[in-house]
């Protein structure tokens, strides 16, 4: 990330979310006319290197909402329609749910 970058997208809010071997982020960034925006980046370490792969969405406001219901619907047809009988309760489990921890001092995954 370039200066420009870093000046401009303050950083408000972050969530991190380790999925098996990727890794999600999910991140609120200000403008400097305090307008604000969300990150979405997948990472995922490339195992011939060690050198991680980040692929980046951003979202703003004006699409939250069409973003989030297509988003809901997809899933909850995925759920109803194609697997219907599978228990996605499964990965609930602990080493599953969202984590914070090391986020803002672990810069090798993201």
């Amino acid at each position: 990330m370039d200066d420009f970058d870093k000046r401009d997208n303050e950083e408000i809010y972050s969530k991190k979310v380790r999925a098996g071997k990727r890794t999600y982020f999910f991140d609120v960034k200000s403008t400097k006319a305090n307008d604000y925006f969300v990150t979405i980046t997948e990472s995922k370490k490339r195992f011939e290197d060690g050198t991680f792969v980040k692929h980046k969405i951003f979202l703003y406001k004006e699409d939250f909402n069409k973003f989030t219901e297509a988003f809901v619907e997809t899933i909850n047809y995925v759920k109803t329609e194609l697997m219907p009988e599978y228990n996605f309760d499964e990965f609930t489990r602990e080493d599953y749910r969202s984590s914070n921890d090391g986020y803002k001092n672990d810069n090798n995954n993201y």
